[in-house]
């Protein structure tokens, strides 16, 4: 049976960004994808684990797990933002540009 190659993520992601309302949906998300990513990197950057996140700021795993996947729609309050940096012994810095 002939197998047919799919295209990779790249080749995928670049034709559906050729639609306009695609690209303008996908750069409206770009600023939550970065915070979730930068939350992962930070803890990471600690030698935190996700566990141990959790329990310093009295939640669950799976709430951090959810907090910073890429896949999933759930955005952060600004308490929970301070609290993880804070868990981290960072500080969390806000700016309008």
């Amino acid at each position: 049976m002939p197998t047919t190659k799919r295209p990779s993520f790249q080749d995928f992601k670049a034709k559906a960004l050729q639609n306009v309302e695609v690209k303008i949906e996908y750069d409206a998300l770009a600023p939550y994808f970065a915070l979730k990513k930068r939350l992962a990197d930070a803890r990471l950057e600690k030698g935190v684990t996700q566990e141990q996140i959790a329990q310093k700021i009295g939640t669950s795993k799976s709430n951090i797990s959810r907090l910073e996947s890429l896949n999933n729609t759930y955005m952060p309050n600004l308490a929970t933002l301070y609290r993880y940096a804070n868990a981290l012994d960072m500080k969390l810095d806000i700016a309008l540009k």
